[in-house]
């Protein structure tokens, strides 16, 4: 009589994968080096320093004033700035095929890039730390809950562009790539109306671009919505912002990843 032998169970892999903290702890050790601590702690706080002063001494907002108003948006610029930074070293990783060693592992497409993004999350915290410690210093006025939620989403909204940054990684070489974080993030910051206060129809231009979203949410509890020219933006209209480019660039970098590994 013989006897049935049963297939053995199939395993199924998880969306996420491995993600564990060593691996997180080997991410962020290759990115908290000297050089780029320079870059992304110096540019936002001298942006500041320079900036600050320029809307004059009588410019008032809702909850604060117009130094709130710049700190804030050096903030995010200085966020934006290390987060692509820091993600866009993928393109490094895929010249020297470790994009191929990821390959063999259990880990995702989806996986790879959450951790890419949280690093880069975190080393953003550093400029906004010292540009908020400038602020305070300097003459920035605003209610204690300003200070709070404003940095914390200029923190946060860092993901936006650490996802970007993977995106530019994966489609660009390493000697392209490692040039095109500041430039970009100068050109979306001025779009995005971090520079200076945009009005008429360079603001409705700035409603589309990515920095746009991040920047009214962040100084929303300064403003109340309102600029210094008396126009109004949208909180909804900031949360889709934000909410769309996220999903743009996440997806763009999950597939970059995808086509650089044939792993999903």
């Amino acid at each position: 009589m013989s006897t049935a032998t049963l297939p053995p169970p199939r395993r199924t892999r998880s969306a996420l994968g491995p993600i564990n903290p060593i691996f997180i702890r080997y991410e962020l050790s290759r990115r908290l080096n000297r050089q780029t601590l320079i870059f992304t702690l110096l540019l936002p706080a001298a942006l500041y320093l320079a900036l600050f002063r320029t809307g004059g001494t009588d410019a008032e907002l809702p909850h604060g004033n117009f130094a709130a108003w710049m700190m804030i948006g050096m903030a995010i610029y200085g966020a934006a700035t290390a987060s692509t930074s820091s993600a866009a070293t993928v393109s490094i990783e895929r010249s020297v095929g470790w994009l191929r060693t990821i390959r063999l592992s259990p880990l995702s497409s989806t996986a790879y890039v959450l951790i890419k993004v949280l690093c880069s999350v975190i080393v953003a915290a550093l400029p906004v730390g010292v540009v908020g410690v400038l602020g305070a210093l300097t003459g920035a006025e605003a209610k204690p809950q300003v200070w709070v939620i404003s940095l914390g989403v200029a923190w946060l909204g860092s993901a936006v562009f650490a996802a970007l940054g993977i995106a530019l990684g994966l489609a660009l070489k390493p000697e392209i790539v490692m040039h095109m974080p500041g430039l970009t993030m100068t050109v979306l910051a001025f779009l995005g109306n971090l520079f200076i206060p945009l009005s008429g129809v360079m603001l409705t231009i700035s409603q589309f671009t990515p920095m746009y979203g991040v920047a009214t949410l962040a100084r929303y509890p300064l403003t109340d919505g309102y600029n210094f020219h008396g126009e109004h933006s949208s909180l909804l209209g900031a949360l889709i912002n934000l909410a769309a480019w996220l999903a743009v660039f996440t997806v763009a970098a999950a597939r970059r990843f995808a086509d650089s590994t044939g792993r999903v």
